[in-house]
């Protein structure tokens, strides 16, 4: 046999040796594409679910995962007439500490005033910092429907003696109730004289 029909041979071989080894090559690599989407596929499914998990479980308790440490809730009534300072736990189902003005004071005009508003809040927060809580949610709230939608006066030093008093405070958000066309306001057609 000449050479040059062996070269030729050999060539031919090489060629479909390479052909094959190309072939292979390929093959695996699009067994590892679909190997890898199919992992990213499966971790961005797991992600889906986190999320929603995580949607689904209240503002606070998310609030709380990220911070070590038990957290409540203070829910601060305000209007002209008094002050309440309600803590509970993070679910609102338990109380922990409930203090009035009312409760600080004896005489009725001073009950929605700052300085028993803010003796109620510094005795509400003892009671709840006694009771493991190292911080809380604030929820403020008005009187509300036909009544007044601004908190009064005791609102802002309530806060400040919660903050004071050593708990960390979370969000801070207006519970206050706002009717979507709710009764009518007392007063007349003609308004309150005075």
């Amino acid at each position: 046999m000449p050479k040059k029909a062996q070269s030729e041979e050999t060539a031919e071989k090489t060629a479909e040796k390479k052909a094959e080894r190309s072939e292979e090559i390929a093959e695996a690599k699009a067994e590892v594409e679909h190997v890898q989407a199919d992992r990213a596929a499966e971790k961005n499914a797991e992600r889906r679910e986190e999320r929603q998990y995580e949607r689904r479980r209240p503002r606070e308790q998310r609030f709380q995962s990220n911070l070590g440490g038990k957290w409540g809730i203070a829910h601060i009534f305000s209007s002209s007439n008094n002050t309440i300072i309600h803590i509970t736990d993070i679910t609102g189902s338990e109380t922990l500490s409930r203090v009035t003005g009312g409760m600080i004071t004896n005489r009725d005009k001073d009950k929605g005033m700052p300085y028993p508003a803010m003796k109620a809040a510094q005795k509400a927060a003892s009671d709840a910092i006694a009771k493991g809580l190292i911080g809380v949610h604030l929820r403020v709230r008005a009187t509300g429907g036909i009544g007044k939608r601004i908190p009064g006066q005791g609102a802002q030093s309530a806060i400040r003696s919660l903050v004071r008093a050593g708990l960390r405070v979370g969000t801070i958000e207006d519970v206050t109730p706002i009717p979507h066309d709710g009764c009518r306001k007392k007063g007349g057609r003609r308004g309150r004289r005075i």
